[in-house]
Formats: C-alpha cells, sequence, structure tokens
C-alpha cells in the first residue's frame, strides 16, 4: 500500500516552514498541522494534492465524524472535527496560491471543510473548566514534604509557580541568575527562556501570600549557599538518576542541567495534588487562578493593567478574553449581592469600565488599519 507521495512531501515541507517561520507558530502548533494533514493524505490514499477536489473535503468530512479517539473509545468531539478541518481548509486554501497548483485547485472547493454551522456552535461554546482556589494551591504546598533535595525542589516549584504565574515552558529553562529576590520579580529573557512568543518581560512576585514567597526565596538560598550553584545553573535542576544497590534506578540529587521539556513539572503537580487528595490541575491552570485573584484585588484600570502585564500579556483584553471567564459558582455569589441595595457608585469599576472600552476602540481601529 501507498504510503508516501514524493510531491506532496515536497510542498507540505514548504508549508510547515511557511508557518514556522512566516506565521511564527511553535513546533506543537505546526504538529498538529501535520496530523491533520497525513489523515487526509490517509483517507485518500495519498493522491497528490494537485488532484484535489470538493467531493474529497465532503467524503473527508464524513469520514472524520466516524472516526474514534483511541483513549476514549468515543467519536472524535466536535471540537478536534472543527480545529482537523479548519488546518486543512487553510492548507488547501495556502496550495491555492503556490506555483504548479493555482490552475489545478479551486480555491472555493476549500469551503467544502467546514462544518455546519450547528457544529461549529457546539465546537466553539465555551465550557464551565475547572479552575484551583488559591485555598487550594496553598494546601497542596503546606502537604508536600521538605526534607530531601528532591522534595525542597518540588515544594519551591510549585510555590514559584503561584507566586509568578510562568508557563511550565520557561520554569523548565529558567536560570538563578533569572531571579531577583530583592527585587521580587523574575526576568523572563527570551534569549535564554522558553516563553510564549519569545517575549521578554519582567514578572514581580504576585500577592499571593507572604510565606510563599518565602519558600521561594529559602529554595534560591539553598541553591546558592548549600549547594554553591551559580547564576547560570538551573533554578529547578534535573533529578539525578543512579543505579541502586539493587541495580534498579533511584534519584539521587541533581544534576546542573535544565529539564529537556516541561513533563517533569506536570508529573510533579500531578504527583502533588494527589498525594492532597485532590484532583490534578496542571501548572498553566494556576494562571487562570491568578487572573481570578486580580479581578478581585485590582480596583483601577492602572491596577489591572499592570496585573495582565505581570502574565505576560501586551493587551488586557488578552487577559480577560482568554483567562478572565467568571465561574458560574462565583457568578451566582456576584448577583446574590448584586440584589443588596448599594448606597453608592463605585467610581473606580466606572473607571475601569471606561478603559475597557477606550481598549476595545484601540484594538478595533487597528484592525482596520
Amino acid at each position: 500500500m501507498i504510503k508516501h507521495n514524493a510531491n506532496n512531501e515536497r510542498i507540505k515541507r514548504k508549508y510547515f516552514i511557511f508557518l514556522k517561520e512566516a506565521k511564527r507558530q511553535n513546533e506543537s502548533s505546526v504538529d498538529a498541522v501535520a496530523k491533520a494533514v497525513s489523515r487526509f493524505e490517509s483517507y485518500t490514499n495519498y493522491r497528490d494534492f494537485k488532484a484535489f477536489h470538493f467531493e474529497q473535503a465532503v467524503g473527508f468530512k464524513n469520514h472524520l465524524a466516524k472516526q474514534t479517539n483511541q483513549q476514549t473509545g468515543k467519536k472524535l468531539s466536535k471540537a478536534t472535527l472543527n480545529s482537523t478541518l479548519g488546518q486543512l481548509k487553510a492548507f488547501f486554501q495556502w496550495l491555492a496560491m503556490q506555483s504548479g497548483y493555482k490552475s489545478r485547485i479551486s480555491y472555493t472547493d476549500t469551503e467544502y471543510f467546514n462544518l455546519s454551522e450547528k457544529d461549529v456552535r457546539i465546537a466553539t461554546a465555551r465550557r464551565e473548566t475547572a479552575v484551583p482556589t488559591l485555598e487550594q494551591i496553598i494546601h497542596v504546598i503546606g502537604t508536600m514534604p521538605n526534607n530531601s533535595d528532591i522534595e525542597k525542589r518540588n515544594r519551591s516549584l510549585i510555590a514559584f509557580t503561584l507566586l509568578t504565574g510562568a508557563r511550565d515552558s520557561a520554569i523548565a529553562s529558567l536560570k538563578i541568575k533569572h531571579i531577583d529576590i530583592i527585587g521580587n520579580s523574575v526576568f523572563q529573557d527570551a534569549r535564554e527562556v522558553n516563553t510564549k512568543f519569545s517575549k521578554t518581560f519582567k514578572t514581580f512576585f504576585f500577592p499571593v501570600g507572604e510565606h510563599i514567597q518565602q519558600i521561594v526565596c529559602d529554595w534560591v538560598r539553598y541553591l546558592k549557599e548549600d549547594l554553591l550553584w551559580g547564576n547560570d545553573d538551573p533554578l529547578f535542576p534535573k533529578t539525578n538518576v543512579i543505579n541502586g544497590e539493587d541495580r534498579s534506578f533511584i534519584a539521587s540529587g541533581f544534576k546542573p542541567e535544565h529539564w529537556s521539556n516541561a513533563s517533569p513539572i506536570r508529573t510533579i503537580f500531578k504527583d502533588a495534588f494527589e498525594a492532597a487528595d485532590l484532583p490534578y490541575f496542571n501548572p498553566h491552570s494556576f494562571r487562570k487562578t491568578l487572573v481570578t485573584l486580580g479581578q478581585k484585588l485590582c480596583q483601577t484600570p492602572e491596577e489591572l493593567k499592570s496585573w495582565s502585564q505581570n502574565l505576560g500579556h501586551e493587551d488586557v483584553l488578552t487577559t480577560l478574553y482568554s483567562y478572565g471567564h467568571v465561574q458560574q459558582h462565583r457568578q451566582g455569589e456576584i448577583f446574590q449581592k448584586l440584589k443588596s441595595p448599594r448606597l453608592f457608585a463605585n467610581q473606580n469599576v466606572d473607571d475601569l469600565a471606561r478603559a475597557v472600552v477606550k481598549e476595545l476602540a484601540i484594538q478595533n481601529a487597528q484592525v482596520g488599519v
């Protein structure tokens, strides 16, 4: 059976380079597109993309709707269908503008990758996602052991994530020199730190409790004063694994090396939450916790803007749109309070509303340019 088409491979490689270099998509995003294209090729028996016709799009769409998730055994979700078909549509629209394909692919045929309006609404509907409360996170940190080197690292890792809201990929690549204990901040330098979109910015410690900050400060001092590590050593080092007396692999201190990816960090989080008898929350969910906290603490547009910048967001709207969803239980609490009469208007809320409207106007103007 044919599982390869040389012409397709060449043009796919060109497209993936386009996504990475021109569209600035990261490796995981490009991999997702590659998987979608591979699925389509398998369905068409690796026919040349130049033979693309709208009937292939319709047939693949029906074929994909019948597929099941290998892990759950259930049919693919509408969200998966929507993203896969959207990636294919974008690919073939790009193909329709390339030399050698312009005369072979009709741009309008790519529209047949669209799901129905009903399915798109289902796929894109906002659903309630679990977010850890500040109290839950503090409880987990409080129950973590703090005796061995590895236990100290794991405890300070979770405390640091809460204190800074840093992404796990950035945390895995941070060096000791990037944290400033005296200045209460972390410098996420994109030249050395794996930040999203390679952004460089400074994060000041969020107000989540002096004891949380103390855990992180004690860890940094431990690395510098007890282990005598230097500024260019990793802030959260890799575990050193050796052969034990029974010839099994055991953990023994650290290697002065960075983790190659964030998988070990997520494992530490999972183990810590399970040990505290709580459901697992991944490192990224802590950012949503911090946004929820910011919604309660920030009283002026300037404070909200500062909070947003501290998360690495250039625009306040990014914080509000992507992370600012009010949980249903909190929404209910707010409406209960709104039933009570108010003695005076909150001027700060009015200022904040005007600032958001102004920001929207600026964004719309930029889009129109």
